[in-house]
């Protein structure tokens, strides 16, 4: 059986379309799909596939194993962008490693006490793989990186529970929570944290390479993740040091409201973030951020307006 990655590429205009992954080709999903006789979904871009994902899965698994190439690329050739354009919620788990807690000052975290901690970005602030991160001037100094596994739904979901949680993921990507640290508390407000204004500036949510299907990940509770800014390596834990894992943010999170295909799940970082050692983001760097199994995704960072 053949393993490959979903994503989304630009066509001659600029336009976004699906793409299969297969060794170093990419292969166009609408017109391998189409040649198979397998139409029932809308195959040109990577929404209207995982709207149809029970649909499509094992379509994609069998154009994999045989493409037939007629619209196809090498990888090199091809201009990648975010698999999912605009997702329709990015639902953020907050200090959600046991690592990074304790870098930034909590330490002895006793999950029994607690619930997931969740807040959102909207989908506008995503960018792709190998965009500019440009740098909004006159709001924040304190720019700072976060390497985040994101779940992709791939299935209307409401109350699940432990056992069946992860039947709603179609795949992993990786998603940088860019963060502007000094922006989050709100001295004015008696509320404490802004959420919004910590989290939600433009470009703040790098996301990508490509989708990986879940069936492709053995434990996703057990893969290692890695940041390097310019050279020097800032992260380098692994899943492991989740606090809650990815069924139960799933759990958490459908026992609230419903989760929709297309959806993206950021299940929190680990330690290595800027903060601690009041080290951030400036015009020049080169961001890296590897997940095991699931892809590489980098971004260099230059001066917004």
């Amino acid at each position: 059986m053949a393993s490959y990655k979903l994503l989304s590429y630009a066509d001659k205009s600029g336009k976004a379309r699906a793409g299969l992954l297969v060794g170093e080709t990419v292969y166009d999903v609408e017109s391998e799909v189409t040649a198979a006789g397998a139409n029932g979904f809308d195959a040109a871009d990577v929404k209207g596939i995982l709207d149809a994902w029970d649909r499509a899965a094992p379509v994609l698994a069998s154009i994999a194993n045989n493409p037939r190439g007629d619209n196809s690329q090498a990888l090199s050739a091809v201009k990648l962008m975010a698999p999912i354009q605009r997702p329709s919620a990015i639902y953020c788990a907050g200090a959600n490693y046991y690592d990074h807690a304790a870098e930034m000052g909590n330490t002895g975290l006793d999950k029994t006490k607690i619930e997931p901690l969740f807040f959102c970005k909207s989908g506008s602030l995503v960018i792709g793989p190998g965009d500019d991160i440009r740098l909004p001037q006159n709001y924040s100094q304190k720019y700072d990186w976060e390497v985040e596994l994101a779940v992709v739904v791939g299935k209307r979901a409401r109350n699940l529970t432990l056992d069946n949680a992860l039947s709603c993921v179609a795949g992993y990507t990786i998603m940088n929570d860019l963060s502007a640290r000094e922006m989050g508390k709100r001295d004015d407000w008696p509320f404490g944290m802004d959420w919004m204004r910590h989290k939600s500036f433009d470009n703040a949510a790098p996301m990508g390479p490509w989708i990986t299907p879940a069936s492709d990940i053995k434990d996703v509770q057990d893969l290692k993740l890695k940041t390097t800014i310019s050279g020097e390596v800032k992260q380098d834990s692994s899943t492991q040091q989740m606090v809650f894992g990815v069924a139960e943010l799933i759990v958490a999170l459908t026992h609230q409201l419903t989760l929709l295909p297309g959806d993206i799940i950021a299940t929190g970082t680990c330690a290595g973030v800027g903060a601690p050692s009041n080290t951030f983001l400036k015009p020049g760097d080169d961001i890296v951020m590897e997940i095991e199994g699931v892809g590489t995704l980098t971004n260099p960072v230059v001066k917004g307006d």
